[in-house]
C-alpha cells in the first residue's frame, strides 16, 4: 500500500471513529485544543471537521487551537477550515474557531502595552533623570524620569523599581502610582498605558546603562520643569506638576492593595490613605 492510500485509510477509520481531538473547556462554552503531535494535513482535515461537528453537538462555541512551532505544516489547513489566528507567541500560533452562526464573542488579543516611568525624588526636591541613547528622545537633550515597559507577568510597582534600577543603579521603594495616560496607535497599532510611579530612592549613588543611557543625574524640580521640550510637552509638563503636587502639597496617589484571585496574589491600587480613614477599612 502506497503512502497516499495509508494517508487515506487513516482519514477514513479517523471520520468512522469521530477521532475528536483531546480538549479541555474554557469558562465560556469553548473547548481548548493544545497539538502536540506530527500528523498529515489529510489526516488534520479529517479529525478538525470531525471535532468541530462533534463539539457543534455538544453545544459549544467558540474553539482555540494552539498549534506549536513544529508543527507549523498545519496552520494552512486549519485556515482554510475558517480558522484565523488570534495570538502568536515564541513557540507557538493560536488560532480561533466560533461554531455557532451567531456573532462571534471570542475576546480580541490584547489591545494594549503597558508601560512605567519613575519619579525619583530626594530630600533635597531633585528627581532622577536620564538622558537616553535610543528611541525617540534620542540626540534632543532632553531630561527625562526613567522609563520601560512592564514584562508579562510582572507588576506595575515591581516593573517601576527595576526599570529605575536597570537606567540609573538606583535602588527605590514603591510609593504609589501618581496618574496615568492612555495613547493609541502606538506600537503596532496597539493603544499603551502609560503609568507615572511615584518611588522613594533607598541608596543615591548613580551607576548609569551603558547600553541604553547616554547620562543620568539628580535635577532639582525647577530645573526639570523649565526644559524647553518639557513646557512644549503636555506629558512632561504634568510629570512636572506632579512633582511638585508631591514637594509642596498633599497629593496622594493609588498605593497596592494585595487580592487574590484562584489562589494567586494580585493588586489592587487605590488611595489607601482615604480608605485607612474609613472605618469599613478595618
Amino acid at each position: 500500500m502506497g503512502r497516499s492510500e495509508t494517508v487515506c485509510k487513516q482519514t477514513e477509520n479517523v471520520i468512522y471513529n469521530g477521532g475528536v481531538f483531546p480538549a479541555s473547556t474554557d469558562d465560556y462554552d469553548g473547548v481548548i485544543v493544545e497539538l502536540e503531535k506530527q500528523m498529515e494535513p489529510q489526516l488534520f482535515l479529517a479529525r478538525l471537521r470531525a471535532s468541530i461537528s462533534a463539539w457543534k453537538q455538544q453545544g459549544k462555541k467558540g474553539v482555540w487551537l494552539k498549534i506549536p512551532i513544529r508543527l507549523v505544516n498545519l496552520v494552512e489547513t486549519a485556515v482554510k477550515e475558517g480558522f484565523y489566528y488570534h495570538h502568536a507567541e515564541p513557540t507557538y500560533l493560536m488560532l480561533v474557531y466560533w461554531i455557532p452562526d451567531t456573532p462571534s464573542t471570542i475576546p480580541a488579543n490584547a489591545s494594549h502595552r503597558i508601560g512605567v516611568g519613575g519619579i525619583v525624588m530626594n530630600d533635597k526636591r531633585e528627581i532622577l533623570v536620564v538622558q537616553e541613547k535610543t528611541g525617540e528622545f534620542r540626540g534632543t537633550g532632553a531630561w527625562k524620569i526613567p522609563t520601560g515597559a512592564v514584562d508579562e507577568g510582572e507588576d506595575i510597582f515591581t516593573a517601576a523599581i527595576r526599570e529605575v534600577k536597570e537606567e540609573t543603579g538606583i535602588d527605590t521603594e514603591f510609593k504609589e502610582i501618581l496618574a496615568f495616560s492612555q495613547a493609541h496607535g502606538v506600537f503596532f497599532g496597539k493603544s499603551d498605558i502609560f503609568y507615572i510611579c511615584m518611588l522613594r530612592p533607598v541608596s543615591f549613588n548613580i551607576q548609569k546603562q551603558e547600553e541604553e543611557i547616554e547620562a543620568a543625574e539628580w535635577m532639582p524640580i525647577e530645573e526639570f520643569a523649565a526644559q524647553p521640550f518639557a513646557r512644549k510637552s503636555g506629558l512632561f509638563k504634568y510629570m512636572a506638576e506632579l512633582c511638585f503636587a508631591k514637594a509642596d502639597r498633599d497629593y496622594t496617589g493609588f498605593s497596592p492593595l494585595p487580592t487574590s484571585f484562584k489562589d494567586q496574589i494580585n493588586y489592587m491600587y487605590a488611595n489607601s490613605k482615604d480608605l485607612k480613614q474609613s472605618s469599613k477599612f478595618h
